[in-house]
């Protein structure tokens, strides 16, 4: 058979992931089983980096395939110029009819950097990228990214059982993705179907990323199997890397931390399951996983009581190694690189594999 010039491709993304804290990667506590089914076939990157362990940066590098400095988002809050070639706007270009479930962090007037269609609910404008704005009046009703979340104590401990925001956007954003596979490939009331353009579907989840919220039964599931992350290791005494930190028996309790723990894995769990519905309905509409290329990272890591720090931000493994693998069996067999590669390497790398000039000055990963 004729491998596909353009092939489709299903771009999964979850959002602060341990590269650990997969089946696939050897953790033999979490439960991820459709991760676990595409990993089996794919080239797997055991040390993966992002360029940023901040949200932000480390989206808008894969989005231009630029380091902080270079593309010109280096802290939380900055964007890419509008109608910055990104891979989307490469791939738009080149005839692949371009879409983006979930969350994409823009906060500058291009809500789209090359997307043709995006559907999500993580659409928002800044006020440093609107001129104009009366600042002071804007400076009292605005919500600071301060007063947007807890400190990190109070998300340990009010970690656990619950339905948070991130979940409800995580719903929105897999329906949305279901419907946008139905749409294309069986269109049941039109009979339409647009199998003859290729398909860039990026779904991107929020999920595991804090607040440590999650269901019932995953999370009494865990609570007893998790391990406790960084109990016995010591601060590193240097001036960065010790700010925000949290010690037990001081700041959060023994229970609090494995509470937390357990609903960062059930969260795992949920995301998973998700990608397992994609899956299922990929199949479902008569297409072949082994004629796309299904790529799976996440942003950064999350330290999850590593050093006594939560969240990112700090530049130590659980923070900025990421999972990432890449499944495209009829073209690569499956095996491990050990070799270092970074998230800014996808965009030259997906266009290499689909037969689109790479931009001058981007480069593919051997």
């Amino acid at each position: 058979m004729q491998q596909q010039r353009h092939p489709n491709i299903l771009f999964l993304m979850t959002d602060e992931h341990r590269p650990d804290l997969a089946g696939w990667a050897g953790n033999p506590v979490i439960r991820t089983p459709n991760l676990d089914r595409l990993a089996k076939d794919s080239v797997i990157f055991d040390h993966a980096y992002t360029p940023s362990p901040v949200c932000i940066p480390a989206r808008q590098c894969l989005m231009s395939g630029r380091l902080p400095r270079t593309c010109g988002c280096q802290v939380f809050g900055e964007d890419l110029p509008p109608f910055y070639p990104t891979f989307a706007r490469t791939f738009s270009e080149h005839a692949y009819h371009t879409v983006c479930c979930g969350k994409l962090h823009h906060n500058g007037p291009d809500q789209m950097q090359g997307w043709l269609r995006r559907i999500g609910r993580d659409c928002r404008i800044t006020e440093r990228f609107v001129p104009g704005l009366d600042m002071e009046e804007l400076s009292r009703v605005r919500i600071s990214q301060a007063d947007h979340r807890w400190t990190n104590a109070k998300e340990v401990q009010r970690s656990g059982p619950g339905h948070a925001r991130n979940t409800v956007d995580d719903e929105y954003t897999l329906q949305g993705a279901l419907d946008i596979l139905e749409e294309i490939f069986e269109s049941p009331y039109y009979d339409k179907p647009q199998q003859n353009q290729p398909l860039l579907l990026k779904v991107s989840f929020v999920l595991p990323h804090y607040p440590y919220f999650c269901r019932e039964d995953l999370f009494k599931y865990y609570l007893n199997r998790v391990p406790i992350y960084g109990a016995e290791q010591p601060l590193s005494g240097h001036p960065y890397l010790d700010t925000k930190h949290l010690k037990i028996g001081t700041d959060v309790t023994l229970r609090e931390v494995q509470r937390t723990t357990a609903a960062y894995y059930a969260m795992i769990e949920t995301v998973d399951g998700y990608i397992g519905q994609i899956l299922e309905k990929l199949e479902e509409t008569g297409q072949d996983p082994d004629d796309w290329i299904i790529l799976f990272t996440s942003d950064h890591g999350e330290m999850l009581g590593e050093h006594g720090i939560w969240a990112k931000h700090k530049f130590y493994e659980a923070s900025v190694r990421v999972p990432l693998f890449l499944r495209f069996p009829k073209r690569f067999a499956s095996r491990h690189v050990s070799e270092n590669v970074n998230l800014c390497d996808l965009y030259a790398t997906l266009c290499d594999l689909c037969g689109i000039p790479i931009p001058s000055g981007w480069t593919a990963v051997p």
